[in-house]
């Protein structure tokens, strides 16, 4: 195999990786490929992405077999001046790809926490009142963004609109609250429980 013949599988395969990649992406569907091969660090967490993952090694092949096959065919240089430059190249190219893995779509990944959802215990204001036995809707903040969830009371009775409520306990989608008030009133047992 003629070296020109070499960078050109080279290249081949590295596009044919890197479309298959896209394409899976936009498909919903993934590559599977053998333990330690996703670009994922210890205990299968996604925001230390290795340097040598599919991406990176697609971005490898392509730009070093295309660089590889461009001199080879075009210039007179060395073989391994060209192969030299070649992996420069294919180094080049990975290098972009892994930069823009982690600094654009790996940024703001983080690993979840159960206790971060944990709802017992969040503050809310009612937005849609509560009658007696009723069904109504909180409105409160986490990790920085207004979220709602639909409240009922722990006691049964009504609460109008505008009132602070804490969850008491979250059961099947429906935040089961009492007025704040209630709560911080010297000797409320419930309280020092939440």
């Amino acid at each position: 195999m003629s070296w020109e013949a070499f960078y050109f599988v080279c290249f081949l395969v590295g596009f044919f990786f890197s479309v298959a990649s896209v394409l899976s992406g936009s498909a919903h569907s993934h590559l599977h490929l053998p333990r330690g091969f996703h670009g994922h660090g210890p205990a299968g967490r996604g925001s230390q992405s290795s340097p040598i993952n599919l991406g990176t090694v697609s971005a490898f092949l392509a730009w070093f077999g295309g660089a590889g096959y461009l001199l080879t065919r075009y210039s007179s240089f060395w073989a391994l001046v060209t192969l030299g430059l070649a992996v420069v190249s294919g180094i080049a190219g990975a290098s972009v790809v892994f930069w823009f893995l982690v600094k654009v779509l790996l940024a703001h990944e983080r690993v979840l926490d159960p206790a971060d959802y944990e709802m017992a215990g969040v503050l809310g204001r009612v937005s849609s009142p509560l009658r007696q036995g009723g069904t109504g809707e909180m409105i409160f903040s986490r990790d920085g963004a207004r979220r709602a969830a639909s409240i009922r009371s722990e006691t049964g009775q009504a609460i109008e609109k505008g009132v602070e409520v804490v969850v008491t306990r979250y059961e099947k989608g429906i935040a089961y609250v009492r007025p704040w008030d209630e709560l911080s009133e010297p000797g409320t047992q419930e309280l020092k429980e939440l």
